[in-house]
C-alpha cells in the first residue's frame, strides 16, 4: 500500500509538473521568434527587475549563460546580497520548451523544478527583456551595466502590453566589479 501511495504521488507530481510548465509565460506574451542562442550566451546584467524571494536584496545581478554539450545551456546567476555583505552565485539548466529559434525556454536551479524563461523582446542581442511564467517575473538585461533611455522605455511599453505592472521594477544598482565576470 505505502508503495502505491508513493507512486500515486511521483505520477501526480509529474503530472503537475507537466501542466505548470506548459503554461511558463503570460497569456499576452510572445517569446521572440529566429532566435539565436550562440548571439545570446555570455554576460548579462540585470537593469531592472521584479523582487521575488531569490533575489531578495540582490544588487549588481548579472546571469551568465554558456552552451552544454548536450544543446542546454549553462545558466549562472549571480549577485551581491546588500544586506549579507557578501557575493553570490547559483549555478542552473536553461533548455527549449521546443523550437531552438524561439526564445522560449524552461530554467531550473532546483533538479526537477522548471520555471519559464522567455525573451518577449530583443534588441541587436545587446538589451533583452525577460518574461518569467506569469506576471509576478520580468526582468530588464543589457550587456553593459546600462541601457539608453529609448529602449528602457520600449521595453516598459512592451512589458505594460503584457500585462505588467511596471510600478513594481526595481531598478538594480551595478557599480561594483563582480568576482563572477568574466
Amino acid at each position: 500500500m505505502k508503495n502505491r501511495t508513493i507512486l500515486t504521488l511521483l505520477i501526480s507530481f509529474g503530472l503537475l509538473n507537466g501542466v505548470i510548465s506548459c503554461s511558463s509565460m503570460p497569456e499576452k506574451a510572445q517569446p521572440v521568434s529566429q532566435f539565436e542562442v550562440n548571439r545570446y550566451l555570455g554576460t548579462w546584467y540585470e537593469i531592472a527587475r521584479f523582487d521575488y524571494r531569490f533575489e531578495k536584496d540582490l544588487d549588481n545581478a548579472m546571469a551568465q549563460y554558456s552552451l552544454n554539450p548536450d544543446g542546454s545551456v549553462k545558466v549562472v546567476n549571480s549577485g551581491y546580497n546588500f544586506k549579507k555583505n557578501k557575493w553570490l552565485s547559483v549555478s542552473g539548466t536553461a533548455k527549449f520548451r521546443g523550437d531552438k529559434n524561439i526564445a522560449a525556454l524552461k530554467v531550473s536551479f532546483f533538479g526537477p523544478f522548471y520555471a519559464g524563461y522567455n525573451v518577449v523582446a530583443l534588441e541587436n542581442y545587446k538589451y533583452a527583456l525577460v518574461a518569467g511564467k506569469n506576471l509576478d517575473y520580468l526582468w530588464i538585461l543589457s550587456r553593459e551595466k546600462t541601457i539608453p533611455e529609448n529602449i528602457k522605455q520600449n521595453f516598459i511599453s512592451k512589458a505594460q502590453e503584457i500585462g505588467y505592472d511596471t510600478s513594481k521594477l526595481i531598478w538594480v544598482k551595478q557599480d561594483k566589479k563582480s568576482p563572477f565576470d568574466q
